[in-house]
Formats: structure tokens, C-alpha cells, sequence
């Protein structure tokens, strides 16, 4: 299995000292470089199309926020922990309007960093139980439910129905399409909602009410059968 590979970002070069010794205790993760301002970490997130990038939000020459806005504009597939002394509500969606998959303050324990990498790893948010309020929740739902929004009729029923397992050939015979402008759908729908695959999918799906959890089977969308 390949190792996570994670940029810091961090204008502080004890605290990256500090950050890195905790990630080279973790097993699979692998610290790919260190940045020390907003336009160095644009710079080393081109050149090494890190996995996740620990980002502080107070950086010189670039803020955390404006890293995240580029990042997400231009490296989509990279996930974004915001890792700040800043524990606010408002810092925190802030921070997840501008593309972070995860907020974590610096007080928090180590166990809690390695939890973090591995949800936003899986495609998951995460939001330490610090500033997790009711609000923050809220917008979370509600830029759940407006992604949803921006689908086609013809998306959704492709992505129910991954989600409910059902494969590529019979979703085409069922929607009266060809197996080759299904994938297209498919391919279409990851890219739309920042998900790298299936099982992805089904989260998304379950998430939004689509299927539900009893519902759900082992998926075999991807395979032509």
C-alpha cells in the first residue's frame, strides 16, 4: 500500500519540527516537504501533488485561507487540514468555505492528527470535537445538500443506483443507455463532487438520504458484468 504523503505548511519551524516528529510515528505517512509561507506551500504542493497538506491559517505572504482557495481551485485531489491555534466557529467555517477537508487545533493530542489524515484520506471531513458545534454542522449539511443540487436528474438516479451496487450493465439497461455514457455519468459525478471512487460514492450517497444503510450492498458498478 502506497504511504500518505503529507506536506506541512507552517511558518514556524519548531512547530513543523514538532508536527513531523508525531507523523513519522504514524504508520504508512510520509513527510514529502515543509513549507514556511502561503507561496512556498502553492509551490511544493505543484511539485509534489501531496495526498494532504497541514496547513496554519496565519502564514506570511500568503494566508492559510487563500492556500486553500488556490488548492482547491487547482489541486482538487489534494486534502487540506487547517492545524491552527485558532479554535473559533468562525475560523472554522471560514476555513471550510475556502476547501478544508479538516480543522484541528494545535492543542489538540496526536491521536487526534492521525484520525484526521486518515478520514479526509477517505474522502471524509473531520472536525475535532473542540469547535464541532451545532453551526458548524449546519453548514456542513448545507454544502452537502447544494453539491447535490448541482446534479442532473439522470446523475442522481446513476448515483443512486451505484450506491444500491447495481452494475454498470444493468444501470444501462434500466436507464435505456449505453454502458459507455453510464461510466461517463460516473466519471462526471466524481469529478463534480471531489469523490475518487465507489465506495465514495456510496457515502456521498448514503449521506444525502439517497439509499440507506440497511439498503446498501457490496458495490459492482465499476465492472461491465
Amino acid at each position: 500500500m502506497k504511504p500518505t504523503r503529507v506536506l506541512l505548511a507552517d511558518d514556524h519551524a519548531l512547530v513543523r519540527a514538532g508536527i513531523r516528529a508525531l507523523l513519522e510515528r504514524i504508520e504508512g505517512v510520509e513527510v514529502v516537504g515543509e513549507a514556511g509561507d502561503g507561496l512556498q506551500t502553492l509551490e511544493l504542493i505543484k511539485e509534489h501533488q501531496p495526498d494532504v497538506v497541514l496547513l496554519d491559517l496565519t502564514m506570511p505572504k500568503l494566508s492559510g485561507l487563500e492556500v486553500l482557495k488556490e488548492t482547491k481551485a487547482k489541486f482538487p485531489s489534494v486534502r487540506a487540514i487547517v492545524l491552527t491555534v485558532h479554535k473559533t466557529e468562525e475560523y472554522a467555517v471560514h476555513a471550510l468555505r475556502s476547501g478544508a477537508a479538516g480543522f484541528l487545533p494545535k492543542s489538540a493530542a496526536s491521536t487526534e492528527l492521525e484520525n484526521a489524515i486518515k478520514a479526509v484520506v477517505c474522502g471524509e471531513d473531520y472536525l475535532s470535537p473542540e469547535i464541532s458545534s451545532q453551526a458548524i454542522f449546519k453548514y456542513l449539511r448545507d454544502a452537502a445538500s447544494g453539491s447535490l443540487l448541482q446534479l442532473t436528474t439522470r446523475q442522481r438516479e446513476v448515483l443512486q443506483m451505484i450506491a444500491e451496487g447495481v452494475s454498470t450493465k444493468m444501470i444501462a439497461q434500466r436507464l435505456n443507455l449505453s454502458a459507455k455514457t453510464v461510466e461517463t455519468h460516473r466519471a462526471q459525478l466524481m469529478e463534480r463532487l471531489n469523490i475518487h471512487d465507489i465506495a465514495g460514492l456510496v457515502r456521498y450517497a448514503i449521506k444525502m438520504g439517497l439509499i440507506s444503510i440497511e439498503e446498501e450492498r457490496p458495490t459492482r458498478a465499476g465492472s461491465g458484468a
